[in-house]
């Protein structure tokens, strides 16, 4: 059994409750302090006081997103949310204050003490006493998302199937039986189009107010400075979706022409996309939870023992919930357990090629997790997207050359490898489309349901329009973005997905040409935490953090020509 690292600050019993936490901000906030040590001692105990509150938050998340249907689950999320957080926020902007204020902060190591000092005073900047109850009511409003998700189910001769486990029958090779579970997929979601259009109006008017309150025009510049954004800009960014259409859509376009005549079909459906062209049935490398998880440990195992110690521990701990079932939440995570140094990997497997995809990407966060267990402050581990996906998408292309635990037979796992590649640049135009549909969405704040599916359509497009004939239902189109977890929940991370994409390309590359090498500067790289610079991270991992058109290029003629050798 792994355990909760030892408390030094903070009772090893205490209760997460208000009444017990407030003493310890009083004791935090008045506390003297007399010399640099002192300073240094004062920001560990804080950081024990805050590993405490992120693993306790986290558990109440996983339990509810477990079983969103149960109403005890959600209360106690819930009264953290509305009970907890709005007391301690006040608190954290003083010991900010503290910390910044104090006459010894100039003698902190600047090396090691750089990027989060940034951080605290770009929290400064941004905090707002008003923000607070805004704040809190998000957070209660958008896990609505999760509740409306995890309820959608469709019967499929005469048998109820939660959507991920419905999707599988979409990889069937029986045509008039794919159109039929798309229609019944899709027409549930229409269900609830209405629903989440109200709810995404209210927490769009909810961020605009607090951008507001804060100094900003709008939410989406408040957003580029809360997610600590120092290295790119919103302009950098639409540069990156001029790239991706450039330069990744006219790939995606040859497949998709490759795909319609090896289907033999006038055009390629909705319901076409993820059939096997081979005529083969879909890949099926597991036959359940306990398998994928045991196939995976092996496949970490077979990359580096390390690797897969890590899992191992993690599933003798319990710390894995991956079978989809109905009142689940939708989507899959990686969580951080702050105090234990390891993670829960929650996801919603289907026993498809995506789910083993899922393990090994949630499975390149749970390493990440463990590597940065020991950094002195909790602040240290808070990673920016930017790196956090790179550990995880890095990690679906390094395992690669051992799938073959997943598959016994040759043809399979070269099938496995191309499809794996294809959705490696599958990912970034979507990436670009959800990127800039924020963009839309936050800068335009006064819109319409209308005019939002207009700009959707319109963003849509010149991406691909996924490639298919949307005549038969346009309404599935239009409403393909509440799709979307990240939207509701997470706004703006999701650009992060793309810069990640290519650099976890870049790193496979170099896996690929001295893997043993390769690996150590992957692992190197995320052993930093967040001590570094993104740039800084991704050089270590012996990268560029570089989303230029020519970069892009260069990565995805290496991506093209990988996938014809297979």
């Amino acid at each position: 059994m792994i355990h909760k690292k030892t408390r030094h600050y903070i009772p090893a019993d205490l209760e997460i409750k208000w009444e017990t936490l407030e003493p310890i901000y009083q004791e935090l906030t008045n506390r003297a302090i007399n010399s640099v040590e002192e300073l240094e001692q004062w920001l560990k105990d804080g950081s024990e006081l805050q590993a405490a509150l992120e693993e306790d938050f986290a558990w109440r998340y996983i339990r509810m997103t477990c079983d969103t249907m149960n109403p005890d689950l959600l209360e106690s999320f819930q009264y953290f949310a509305t009970e907890i957080e709005p007391k301690t926020a006040p608190y954290n902007n003083e010991l900010n204050k503290k910390l910044v204020a104090s006459e010894y902060v100039s003698e902190l190591n600047e090396e090691k003490f750089f990027i989060m000092l940034r951080a605290v005073k770009k929290s400064l900047e941004l905090f707002r006493e008003e923000n607070i109850p805004l704040q809190t009511e998000i957070q209660v409003e958008q896990q609505k998302y999760q509740g409306i998700s995890g309820a959608m189910s469709v019967h499929i001769d005469d048998k109820e199937y939660t959507l991920e486990q419905a999707s599988v029958f979409l990889k069937g090779t029986d045509r008039a039986k794919r159109q039929e579970v798309w229609e019944k997929i899709t027409a549930r979601r229409l269900q609830e189009k209405t629903v989440l259009d109200t709810l995404f109006d209210h927490l769009r008017a909810l961020r605009h107010k607090v951008a507001l309150n804060a100094g900003f025009e709008n939410f989406r510049d408040y957003m580029f400075q809360a997610l600590g954004r120092f290295d790119y800009t919103p302009q950098d960014c639409y540069a990156f979706h001029a790239a991706i259409e450039t330069e990744i859509v006219p790939i995606l376009r040859e497949q998709a022409e490759i795909r319609r005549l090896a289907l033999d079909v006038d055009t390629l459906k909705p319901w076409d996309m993820d059939v096997d062209i081979s005529g083969k049935p879909a890949l099926k490398p597991f036959n359940s939870g306990a398998e994928l998880v045991e196939k995976s440990i092996q496949c970490f195992s077979n990359i580096s023992r390390y690797l897969g110690e890590r899992l191992e521990i993690m599933k003798d701990n319990n710390l894995f919930d991956v079978e989809s079932r109905k009142g689940k939440a939708p989507g899959g995570y990686n969580y951080p357990l702050s105090e234990t140094g390891a993670p829960f990997i929650f996801m919603n497997s289907a026993n498809t090629f995506r789910d083993l995809t899922t393990m090994v990407h949630e499975g390149g966060h749970a390493v990440h997790t463990f590597l940065t267990a020991d950094l002195e402050l909790n602040d240290f581990k808070h990673c920016p997207s930017e790196v956090a996906e790179l550990a995880s998408m890095s990690m679906e292309l390094i395992s690669m050359d051992n799938w073959d635990v997943y598959f016994d037979n040759e043809e399979d796992l070269k099938r496995a490898k191309r499809d794996q590649l294809f959705d490696v640049l599958k990912t970034l135009p979507w990436v670009a489309v959800v990127d800039q549909f924020q963009h839309w969405i936050y800068t335009n704040p006064e819109h319409t349901a209308a005019e939002r599916t207009e700009a959707w359509l319109k963003i849509y497009e010149p991406f691909g329009a996924g490639f298919v004939d949307w005549s038969v239902n346009p309404q599935a189109e239009q409403n393909l973005w509440q799709k979307q977890l990240h939207i509701f929940e997470v706004p703006f991370y999701y650009i992060e997905y793309g810069m990640a994409q290519l650099g976890a390309i870049a790193v496979w590359k170099n896996y690929k040409e001295n893997p043993e090498k390769g690996l150590q500067q992957y692992l190197d790289a995320l052993k930093l935490g967040y001590t570094k610079t993104i740039t800084e991270i991704y050089e270590t991992a012996g990268i560029k953090f570089d989303f230029s058109a020519a970069y892009v290029k260069e990565l995805a003629e290496f991506v093209k020509a990988e996938m014809e050798k297979i």
